[in-house]
């Protein structure tokens, strides 16, 4: 069975994780992988590296305990793995082809640190599939009611579109489309872009509202608008080559995760549906 893959380090963002992750498992009908990585410490001796991971398994049984029961049609099970966080996290997401990795970032407690900024956006860039970050702090309430989709004139942007509505029905959200220009000679054909997806989400019986910006600031601009709804979700695509991605996430991109204190779902542009299948 598939596997919906949680990164966790033991801090409140990674628990937080773990709850979404469970209403994601529970619908798309699959279990959880949990994960813990172990990174050498050079100050630490063999013996203490063995009970850094021993406290570590304590941990991930006891998540495990409390979790299986919340699980409607799958399983918990965790794992602990060696290396680079992301490479490691990347791996066991195409082993389990996993749906979803979902990770919590910016984790400051004393057990490790590991989601903190840069690490997270390379857990982007090795997914095989779409992952969502969830800043520590955020004021998180299950229901994630409002999810904003930026949607610009270039040939990828409306990939994240059926990803954000199946977000939508997982959480019974309402979509804020957010059309975004750098000129207003491009007003029309946002128009165009943005009809379609309106009559996307009014096929999919998704409630929605659209409304349409000009941007000098791309990350800026999407955050300042997610951080005046109060949104609870923003979907954003990575790099438009799939190939770029895994060298270079992408300046929006790259802002957004690690600025964004709202959680975010980022879709590499060939993952279009797969949190669906």
């Amino acid at each position: 069975m598939k596997s919906v893959i949680v990164g966790t380090d033991f801090s409140k963002g990674s628990f937080v994780a773990l709850e979404i992750a469970v209403d994601i498992a529970n619908k798309l009908r699959t279990g959880i992988r949990l994960i813990w990585v172990k990174k050498p410490k050079k100050l630490l001796s063999s013996e203490q590296m063995e009970v850094t991971e021993h406290l570590a398994l304590e941990k991930l049984a006891s998540l495990c305990n409390d979790t299986a029961p919340k699980l409607l049609h799958g399983t918990i099970t965790s794992v602990v793995l060696s290396g680079k966080v992301a490479n490691a996290i990347g791996d066991e997401a195409r082993r389990e082809d996993a749906p979803m990795i979902v990770i919590g970032t910016n984790g400051a407690s004393g057990f490790e640190k590991y989601w903190m900024g840069s690490t997270a956006v390379r857990i982007v860039q090795e997914a095989p599939c779409p992952t969502l970050t969830i800043r520590e702090g955020f004021d998180f309430h299950k229901s994630l009611e409002h999810i904003v989709v930026p949607i610009r004139i270039n040939a990828n942007s409306r990939q994240k579109v059926p990803p954000a509505a199946q977000m939508a029905k997982i959480f019974g959200s309402k979509v804020h489309i957010l059309g975004l220009i750098e000129t207003a000679q491009d007003a029309l054909t946002l128009r165009t872009y943005l009809k379609q997806v309106e009559e996307f989400f009014a096929k999919e019986n998704i409630p929605y509202s659209c409304c349409g910006r000009r941007y000098e600031d791309y990350s800026k601009t999407v955050l300042d608008y997610a951080t005046s709804i109060h949104a609870d979700l923003v979907v954003i695509n990575t790099e438009q080559d799939r190939l770029l991605a895994r060298l270079f996430l992408g300046t929006n991109a790259q802002q957004i995760v690690h600025h964004s204190q709202i959680p975010v779902l980022c879709i590499h542009p060939e993952d279009i549906g797969d949190i669906a299948r």
